[in-house]
């Protein structure tokens, strides 16, 4: 699915990237690095498809996403202080 062709479904859904993000628990950088590429993956392009179809039914599929209590995925070792602990870790190992 083209970028374009998401970003309607997410209108027809009633929603902006930044809400659709949040929904889903995914970084907005990660759905905004899509815009370069010109292409949604499928797992995205079927959420934003089931997300507008159950909008247009009625469907508060907002509240129902929400009950799954989805976890936002936190990078691990990526960063300056991740770093910074490895080579504490290290040089205990040393002593």
């Amino acid at each position: 699915m083209t970028f374009i062709e998401f970003k309607k479904l997410l209108l027809d859904a009633e929603l902006t990237i930044p809400k659709f993000t949040a929904l889903i628990k995914v970084s907005e950088k990660n759905i905004q690095a899509y815009k370069k590429k010109k292409e949604v993956p499928n797992a995205i392009a079927v959420a934003a498809a089931c997300f507008a179809k159950m909008n247009q039914e009625g469907m508060d599929y907002k509240e129902l996403i929400s009950s799954l209590e989805l976890k936002k995925k936190e990078k691990k070792g990526a960063g300056f202080s991740s770093k910074k602990e490895s080579k504490e870790k290290k040089e205990k190992k040393d002593k």
